[in-house]
């Protein structure tokens, strides 16, 4: 039987090629993400380790606990009473094992490019540090590559990346900020870099080791100190004898091997993102795929009755049969595998290249080739393959030896139990969406998991009642196939000869198109509700605003901007965190006397002018999830204030990004912000003022945004780009494999009907009117599947808007019209393409050597 599983894969190879095509993709982007996800981590453990290649051991002050944090720059060591000093590195230098001790002043440090806008803003990754020449003159962590060393308080250096990114050159006057006022200092040098942070997408500015300590530390003081080993030393000993001269609880040693596999982490999460589109791609691709592996199957096995039947009148058993089937599926897996894990390869090899940017490098390195991403080939290759296979080859294996004596094979039975599955997933999928749709105000996240379980249900119930629907859907293309004469009505026919084989076909654009129509509509319909809500909850023209709360706007820049000409109101905002009945919230600190001008505030309940000293007011969902109404007593505390006051709810108001989850007067929240007394937001209603006055008005502060209220729309409506983005992907995908689909199944069915195709060229069909035919027949299967998809995408997107319109009352179910005709339009496109091979090879066959086919 084996023998005989090989003989007909060879056989049939030309009508299972589109299904290793099928199979093959999904395989690709599997095993090409995993290579990718261990490459990517290779290289960033490879560029930590080169980071940190002669430092053995790092002395870092540890951060005493209190309630208050440490401002955010300050280094724990860099106070009046730190201990990492320079005496403190002239009695690590004596220790026996130490080479050097390089010490560190190390922070943060946004600074504007050339145009002045902020460059590479991003948390974590604009790093600022201390020039520390050696006794040469030099900084072997920095080489300087042009220019000279920063020498006073108003210069600086820059990585030469940095400065390419910003367009910036020697001797230009660079505007920068560490945490604070802004400032400008003039760039003086280039430097290169190892740093993974950096090279993955920072930016780097040195200062002079004076500068860069009073800046992030103390005069005199560091914030860290890089011990380097003479050879033969280890490094966990020269750390334990680092550690006995360190004062107990106030510093600690750290292995550079740990700060390596730390920084390597770090910098990974920045690009972790990344391996999760091409792993949904091979969701999605061998999802759909399986369909086109149990329609060929399915259509061998009913070319091959009587050969089947001939096997088990010669003494094979169903057992046999069903191994002899799966045999081949398991030769076609591994095929498919095979070319699957090569393809995967390139996809690996330009995975960088496609999703690295110029803020975003990913490391590079060679391919890493491990156990995961092999197994994963064969597992997903061959168990999709093996499993899609089972029940053809269980429905083959019940063929009585009798068939073989028969002339004519009999269409498959059609079965009774079917439509009855199929109705009933297809109800209690729909079911399920009304009844979750009528607690719309319930947007939780086990709701939102249980409409997209509703969704599966309803779209694999229209699959299993796809063939009771090929009929009556078919004969409403009627009047459309009827223009093209007897041609049409031939191509009708034929669809409907096997309602289960045109259901089997159409399941893949079924379901790719259900996939792409809900999540366009979901997706339109949510950007177009941010729009709405961003609008409806912001009267100011402008906003000025920090990038965290850590951070503030100097009081001073406040009054600038309410002297700019036509400014009217200047309301400064602190944004602090609210630990709320468990739970944590963001909380704005407001002037009620001005809130009420750069905010549209509805409220549910109370008013904005109740808001004073131990009152707040909270928005409707936060309510909703602490049990709060007006007039509620609740405990409460406010950023670094962990010690909870009992607080008063003076009002429930609609939800508002801008207003965040709950108002307080600014005083309070001021008080035990995480920068007491500081703000974190200017809303601005002007007249006129432009953003270069508001931005000159701030000193052009690189930690500062200056959005207009448009902008703010947009950016709003933006987060749902990525969703749109994946749609179309999957679009692309689901039409790829839909046409491999639809080419198989009429390959073959032109091969069945070979003398039925012969008789009508003997009777005067010329080739054109048979290649209008199958093409036809191809159009007719592609319409039937992508109205079903429609309705199912258009019908789950509408009961998982229903759970948005929850969390978004400004959601409204709108239909993303130029996506949706797109997909029409594109349905027969698909259809007559993929028709093109087998119209060409069905024109082809002469009259008479049709007919004598046997």
């Amino acid at each position: 039987m084996l023998r005989t599983a090989l003989r007909n894969v060879l056989a049939h190879k030309a009508r299972l090629l589109m299904t290793v095509l099928a199979i093959c993709l999904g395989v690709a982007f599997a095993s090409g993400t995993l290579v990718f996800a261990d490459s990517t981590a290779a290289a960033h453990r490879a560029a930590a380790s080169k980071d940190f290649a002669d430092t053995a051991v790092t002395v870092t002050a540890l951060t005493p606990v209190t309630a208050a944090e440490p401002p955010p720059g300050t280094a724990a060591g860099g106070g009046p009473d730190g201990v990492l000093d320079d005496a403190l590195a002239a009695k690590l230098a004596e220790v026996p094992g130490v080479a050097a001790v390089r010490p560190r002043a190390d922070g943060t440090a946004v600074l504007n490019a050339a145009d002045g806008g902020p460059l590479r803003v991003r948390p974590g990754a604009n790093l600022a540090a201390a020039y520390t020449p050696g006794a040469d003159g030099t900084d072997p962590r920095h080489p300087l590559v042009e220019g000279r060393a920063p020498a006073g308080a108003d210069e600086i250096a820059l990585d030469r990346g940095t400065a390419a990114a910003g367009h910036l050159r020697l001797g230009d006057a660079v505007t920068l900020a560490t945490d604070g006022p802004a400032r400008t200092a003039r760039l003086t040098g280039l430097v290169t870099t190892t740093d993974t942070r950096i090279t993955a997408g920072g930016t780097l500015v040195l200062f002079d080791r004076a500068t860069a300590q009073r800046l992030f530390a103390t005069p005199g003081h560091w914030t860290a100190l890089d011990v380097s080993a003479t050879p033969g030393t280890g490094q966990y000993e020269l750390a334990r004898r680092i550690t006995e001269l360190l004062p107990a609880a106030r510093a600690e040693a750290t292995t550079g091997r740990a700060l390596a596999d730390q920084q390597a982490r770090y910098v990974g999460t920045l690009t972790r993102g990344y391996q999760k589109l091409p792993l949904v791609f091979a969701g999605v691709s061998l999802f759909i795929g399986s369909f086109l592996v149990v329609n060929t199957f399915t259509m061998l096995i009913t070319r091959r009755t009587r050969e089947i039947a001939l096997l088990r009148a010669v003494g094979a058993t169903r057992r046999q049969v069903v191994r002899s089937l799966l045999a081949e599926a398991l030769l076609v897996g591994l095929a498919a595998s095979a070319a699957g894990f090569v393809l995967g390869l390139g996809i690996a090899e330009l995975l960088p290249g496609l999703l690295g940017t110029d803020g975003d490098r990913l490391p590079e390195g060679p391919l890493v080739i491990g156990p995961r991403p092999v197994a994963a080939a064969l597992f997903v290759g061959v168990g999709v393959t093996v499993l899609a296979a089972w029940l053809p080859a269980r429905r083959a294996a019940r063929i009585a030896p009798v068939e073989a004596l028969r002339a004519a094979e009999r269409p498959a039975a059609r079965s009774r139990l079917r439509p009855v599955a199929g109705a009933g997933l297809l109800l209690l999928g729909a079911g399920l969406l009304v009844a979750l749709a009528g607690h719309a105000e319930d947007a939780s996240e086990a709701n939102l998991r249980n409409a997209m379980l509703a969704c599966g249900a309803l779209v694999v119930g229209l699959i299993v009642l796809a063939p009771a629907l090929a009929a009556p859907a078919v004969r409403l293309t009627g009047p459309l196939t009827r223009r093209f004469g007897v041609t049409g009505l031939l191509a009708r026919q034929n669809v409907l000869r096997d309602p289960r084989r045109t259901a089997a076909t159409a399941a893949t654009l079924l379901v790719s198109t259900a996939l792409v129509g809900g999540l366009a509509t979901v997706g339109h319909s949510t950007g177009r509700a941010l729009d709405r809500q961003a609008a409806a909850g912001l009267d100011a023209d402008w906003v000025v605003a920090t990038g965290s709360t850590m951070t503030g706007i100097d009081p001073e820049a406040v009054r600038r901007v309410a002297t700019v000409p036509g400014v009217r109101t200047a309301a400064a905002v602190a944004d602090s965190t609210l630990f709320l009945g468990g739970t944590v919230r963001e909380v704005s600190g407001v002037d009620p006397a001005t809130a009420g001008r750069v905010l549209r505030l509805d409220f549910v309940s109370g008013s904005l002018q109740d808001l004073g000293p131990g009152r707040i007011a909270v928005s409707r969902s936060t309510a909703r999830e602490n049990g709060l109404t007006t007039g509620d007593r609740v405990s409460a505390s406010v950023g670094r204030n962990r010690e909870p006051a009992t607080v008063t709810v003076v009002g429930v108001y609609q939800d508002n990004p801008t207003a965040r989850d709950a108002l307080a007067v600014r005083e309070d929240v001021q008080r035990d912000a995480f920068r007491p007394g500081s703000v974190q937001r200017i809303l601005v209603r002007a007249d006129g003022a432009t953003a270069r006055q508001l931005r000159t008005a701030v000193g052009d502060n690189p930690l500062l945004r200056v959005e207009s209220r448009a902008e703010l729309v947009r950016a709003a409506g933006g987060v749902t780009s990525s969703l749109l983005s994946l749609t179309y992907g999957l679009l692309g995908i689901g039409v790829l494999i839909s046409a491999l689909g639809i080419v198989n199944t009429l390959v073959m069915s032109v091969t069945e009907r070979t003398r039925e195709i012969g008789v009508l060229r003997a009777v005067g069909m010329d080739r054109a009117a048979v290649r209008r035919t199958i093409r036809l027949e191809a159009v007719t299967v592609a319409l039937f599947g992508t109205v079903l998809g429609l309705a199912a995408g258009l019908f789950g997107a509408w009961g998982v808007g229903a759970l948005a319109g929850g969390a978004v009352p400004q959601y409204r179910l709108e239909l993303p019209w130029p996506t949706l005709l797109l997909i029409c339009l594109a349905s027969p496109v698909i259809g007559a393409l993929a028709a093109t091979v087998p119209a060409r090879r069905a024109a082809g066959l002469g009259p008479l050597e049709a007919v004598a086919e046997r």
